[in-house]
Formats: C-alpha cells, structure tokens, sequence
C-alpha cells in the first residue's frame, strides 16, 4: 500500500530542475535535489559522481541543508539533467532518507502523475537504524548486569 498526499509541491520540483539546467555540468553532476525545510526554506544540491560510487544529490542535500541549519526536512524530490524530470530515490538513498527522516515525503513519478508519497512508501518493511540502537541507560545496564554475571 502506498501512502500518498494530495499536494505536489511544484515549486519543490521547479527549483530541482533549474538546477539541473544551470549547475549540472558532464558526468561529474547529473542529477538535482530540493527539500523544503520544515521552516518553509529550500535548500538544493547536486550529486557528486565519481566511479568509486560518489553521493548521490539527496545524500548531498542532507549535508548542505545540515549546514544551513535546516535540520528539519518536510519534502524532497531529485530532478536529473538534460530535462529528464522527477526521478526516484535509489535504494541506498531511500535508506539514508527514512533513517534520517522517517516521516519525510517524496515527489516521485512523471507527467501528470506525479504524487507524493511517504518515504516508508518507498521502502515497505524498511530495517530503521534508530529503532534498533540501545539508549544509554539500556547500555550501561547491560554494562553493569553483564559484569556481574562474570
């Protein structure tokens, strides 16, 4: 079952794909992100290709918009170059993107089928890093009680 909301942000996917068209340049950057923060910014970025499998724009975007203090992300989409329009998250992407925000949304689709959809959508059955991380207080319990029994 695929979640899906009614609105796509077009100004989301606009502001993706004029940086396709101004930033992407040869093999090295091919593809564009955009999110809007929960603030209401965007904040945009290009993927950094290289044969040793560089981040893709998503992953790069997680870092610019850390850096401009947008911690929050509502919204994200990726344009590719040469006019190739929306395209989704691949699956390491979808990884990083639903530990990072797991109640993230994605514009995926083409045409007049673009939707947005949860990003737990996009990776049913998904492994959650967080959730599976003792907290502290579990760890130094099992520190203490492993000590004991030893």
């Amino acid at each position: 079952m695929t979640t899906q909301t009614d609105h796509v942000d077009h100004e989301l996917i606009e502001a993706a794909a004029h940086v396709a068209r101004t930033r992407c340049r040869g093999d090295n950057h091919t593809m564009a992100a955009a999110a809007r923060a929960l603030d209401g910014r965007i904040v945009t970025a290009v993927n950094a290709y290289h044969f040793t499998g560089g981040p893709c724009a998503e992953l790069v975007l997680l870092g610019t918009a850390a850096a401009q203090g947008a911690y929050e992300l509502d919204t994200i989409v990726a344009v590719g170059d040469r006019d190739r329009g929306v395209v989704p998250p691949c699956g390491r992407c979808r990884q990083v993107l639903v530990d990072y925000f797991p109640a993230l949304k994605v514009i995926v689709g083409a045409g007049d089928r673009l939707r947005t959809v949860s990003i737990t959508a996009l990776l049913p059955e998904s492994y959650i890093w967080a959730d599976h991380q003792l907290d502290t207080e579990q760890t130094e319990s099992l520190s203490t009680s492993g000590h004991q029994q030893a």
